[in-house]
């Protein structure tokens, strides 16, 4: 096996000083912590604030959270969060305006003052949702300025996956089980009878920077090989998979396939699945005035393709069917994303699967579309 130019071992008792480090840099610690018997995103003050010992139970429908028997930090895979709340918040104020004694109006931006973040845990398939969510908005003649400066701010310390759910299939996507470039710093857990580190790979001058102010020593030829193997047993451990060999070609040709109906069947149109998913961007903006009429303010708020109100135009909504929605969303993730964005909107993370209540499996519709037409 060849060495790798930057790799190098941090000691699990040397971990904390990476939020000493952060913190004291003026970033916020966001990562993996345990909240109401789920793994969430949130703020963290310490390494403490981590979910260690903890994993996840997860298939179509279903979560529930289990101890591993070990003290592994990162050893779980995708809660119901993800770095979109972030980067892209559910509600963010856009600008406010005030009348003025003349007569007139006056408005002016909205100021983020969020605090720079470091992202603590992103996976691979999460990575890959934060460079499609790029495209969206950075991407083009158009830029979302609150996006735009949260991720340019952004330090992203990515950790690679040592087990998959369930429901992931992001070797199916090209997106996994490790990271290929975009961080800052990537971390491989590893755990060998007494020994617990972690193999550090910097990928930018920022990682380096930051490695540097914590105790490390040059990786050996074993630690490569083991956090190689980690990487291995995940992608050995994948639930589900995918072809997406001409999914768009595929999708396309189905368009009004009858399996669409037996989808509206079971589909609830609550939108978790737009909620849970990494990339899904669909928003609404609402305008607000005080009771004095003086003072007005617009706000961005989270929205999604399954609600009625989404698709409505002047005169009713273009999609007023549940068939007719989930069909877009589908379609839209698999395929229109190609033709718009040059990517495809999924990444493998198997949210969609885990979060529908009635265990939805976007893995299962494409093949059964597929199959449909032998």
């Amino acid at each position: 096996m060849t060495k790798p130019n930057n790799a190098f071992v941090i000691q699990r008792e040397d971990l904390h000083i990476l939020f000493d480090v952060l913190i004291e840099r003026g970033y916020t610690p966001v990562g993996p912590t345990v909240r109401e018997a789920v793994i969430v995103y949130d703020e963290l003050s310490g390494l403490e604030d981590l979910p260690e010992g903890w994993a996840e139970e997860q298939d179509a429908g279903t979560y529930s959270l289990k101890r591993r028997g070990d003290n592994a930090l990162f050893g779980f895979n995708n809660g119901p969060h993800s770095w979109k709340n972030y980067l892209f918040p559910s509600r963010v104020k856009l600008w406010e305006g005030d009348k003025t004694e003349d007569g007139g109006f006056t408005v002016k931006s909205a100021v983020d003052t969020q605090k720079k973040f470091a992202f603590i845990g992103v996976r691979a398939c999460d990575l890959h949702a934060i460079q499609v969510q790029d495209k969206v908005f950075l991407d083009g003649e158009y830029r979302d300025p609150i996006y735009s400066k949260r991720r340019e701010e952004a330090l992203v310390i990515a950790v690679n996956c040592g087990q998959a759910a369930k429901t992931c299939f992001c070797t199916s996507m090209n997106t996994g089980p490790r990271v290929s470039d975009g961080y800052d710093l990537a971390l491989t857990e590893i755990l060998d009878n007494d020994q617990h580190y972690f193999l550090a790979e910097p990928g930018s001058t920022s990682g380096f920077s930051l490695l540097a102010e914590i105790p490390h020593s040059e990786a050996s030829q074993e630690a490569i090989a083991a956090a190689r193997g980690c990487t291995k047993q995940a992608q050995e451990q994948m639930g589900r998979k995918i072809d997406i060999s001409d999914v768009k070609e595929m999708l396309y040709r189905n368009y009004d396939n009858d399996r669409w109906d037996e989808l509206e069947k079971r589909c609830l149109s609550c939108g978790n699945c737009t909620m849970a998913c990494p990339t899904c961007f669909c928003s609404k903006v609402e305008d607000v005035t005080d009771l004095t009429g003086n003072h007005a303010e617009r706000w961005r708020e989270w929205e999604s393709c399954f609600t009625m109100d989404f698709s409505y135009i002047h005169g009713g909504s273009v999609r007023p069917t549940t068939r007719s929605r989930y069909r877009q969303w589908l379609v839209h993730k698999l395929a229109a994303w190609l033709d718009q964005f040059g990517t495809s909107g999924c990444v493998g993370c198997g949210r969609c699967i885990t979060w529908c209540p009635v265990g939805i499996d976007l893995t299962e519709e494409v093949r059964l579309l597929r199959n449909s037409e032998n």
